[in-house]
């Protein structure tokens, strides 16, 4: 069995265009540059529904593959922001992000105005970095 969800060179910004929900559009957008400017690198598609910003490598039971290091899906539902959030070292500044609900490690948000921007970019910019630490020991 193989990993279905792998970067590709689809069109980010077509994607998004295509979201059919005007607040989750423009929250997907918003949050994909909030994360450029965060990483200073571009974003790509991972799999039909995810934006995804630098790769590290993941090992699950299907073996060791690549995954992105943050990333975020305007899924209907909510903005989804992949990264930021590990459920088994649950980080206390969340209570002051703004509401948001959480999955094992995953951050659903109803609206990205709502949160707070400052805390927001710290945790991307610190994830970001973690990300490339972990990638870069793995490396050596």
């Amino acid at each position: 069995m193989t990993i279905k969800t792998k970067p590709h060179d689809g069109d980010v910004e077509a994607f998004l265009a295509a979201v059919p929900n005007e607040r989750r559009r423009n929250d997907g957008r918003a949050l994909v540059e909030l994360m450029r400017e965060v990483t200073g690198v571009e974003p790509q598609l991972w799999g039909p529904t995810m934006i995804g910003f630098g790769a590290e490598p993941y090992t699950n039971s299907l073996g060791t593959n690549d995954w992105f290091i943050v990333g975020c899906s305007p899924r209907a539902a909510a903005l989804t922001v992949y990264g930021i959030w590990d459920a088994y070292h649950p980080d206390p500044r969340f209570a002051g992000l703004g509401p948001h609900t959480t999955g094992k490690s995953c951050v659903y948000v109803k609206r990205l105005d709502a949160l707070d921007s400052g805390l927001l970019r710290t945790l991307l910019g610190e994830a970001w970095e973690r990300g490339q630490a972990d990638a870069q020991r793995r490396i050596s």
